[in-house]
């Protein structure tokens, strides 16, 4: 038997500040307790967790505030979670790097990048990506979830992509049900 996929544990963590930020933390941790995640109050992750409870608070945020309210909460832990990873992740001359190059190659050298550690957001899922005239970042979600958590990816690609690549950048979404898995497709103009 498989073990269960892992992802980083700021996909919960983050997720957790976003939710204290939009609600103050008595009312976020009331709602945490109200949808069967106050296990996470005190005792966030510290590694690699099991993508199920990523999926699993994400689901459960969404049937107790909303896919808007959710989708919001997503976003902005995903942001914070770009925050982390330019913070202690991505190597200081590689951002530099990436600043000094033209958008087009910053986009390709960044997304060839990302592919090789795309385990560690897309857990069980699937990462592709194209460039050129219309680039594309794809994540193919195939653990059970919602299509809100889109808004996750959403968050984390625009913040480094504004940072990394073009402070103008901008992504439109396309997040859809597709059978088993959520197909999120994020069209950038860089």
């Amino acid at each position: 038997m498989n073990a269960p996929a892992k992802i980083g544990p700021n996909s919960i963590i983050q997720t957790v500040a976003a939710l204290e930020e939009h609600f103050g933390k008595a009312e976020a941790e009331a709602i945490l307790k109200r949808i069967g995640q106050g296990h996470w109050i005190g005792n966030l992750p510290t590694e690699m967790t099991e993508e199920s409870k990523f999926h699993s608070l994400v689901t459960a945020l969404e049937n107790e505030i909303g896919d808007n309210k959710t989708g919001s909460i997503l976003e902005e832990s995903g942001r914070r979670t770009a925050a982390y990873l330019l913070r202690v992740r991505i190597p200081g001359f590689f951002q530099k790097i990436l600043k000094m190059l033209p958008a087009g190659p910053a986009f390709s050298l960044f997304l060839f990048a990302i592919s090789k550690n795309a385990w560690t957001f897309a857990g069980s899922g699937e990462f592709s990506y194209s460039t050129g005239k219309n680039p594309e970042i794809v994540v193919r979600v195939t653990h059970p979830s919602s299509p809100v958590v889109g808004n996750f990816y959403l968050g984390t690609f625009e913040a480094l992509l504004e940072e990394l690549v073009n402070p103008k950048t901008g992504i439109t979404p396309i997040i859809e049900q597709q059978n088993n898995s959520i197909l999120c497709t994020y069209r950038c103009v860089i």
